[in-house]
């Protein structure tokens, strides 16, 4: 089995009155092809789960939408990857990882619904 690094960042681009939200998450995550890994993100407040998302980076190109509306697949993504969570705590879970995932993994958080998902 060959070992597959997932890399991870997380970006916190909404704001609401009270101050801007904070993210807190590990630095990265690792797991064996074939494994599952669970990416977790927890926000410093509640944040409305239904403008939430998750993007796939790979080698510095486009962000892919991987995951929105916390949980709902974007059109062609495998059914391996896989969203949940609600209020503060959300996470991405990769069954089966393939060397393929290998890559940088966004959490995004929208409060605006206008332009909702961004798909790249």
């Amino acid at each position: 089995m060959i070992p597959c690094c997932l890399l991870y960042v997380f970006v916190s681009v909404s704001s609401e009155s009270r101050g801007q939200i904070t993210v807190t998450q590990p630095g990265a995550v690792s797991s064996a092809v074939g494994g599952s890994v669970s990416i977790k993100c927890r926000t410093s407040q509640n944040v409305y789960s239904n403008y939430l998302s998750w993007y796939q980076q790979k080698n510095g190109g486009v962000p892919k939408l991987l995951i929105y509306y916390t949980s709902s697949r974007y059109s062609g993504i495998p059914a391996r990857f896989t969203g949940s969570g609600s209020n503060s705590d959300f996470t991405l879970t990769i069954s089966g990882v393939q060397a393929e995932d290998a890559a940088v993994y966004y959490f995004y958080h929208c409060q605006q619904h206008h332009n909702y998902p961004l798909t790249q």
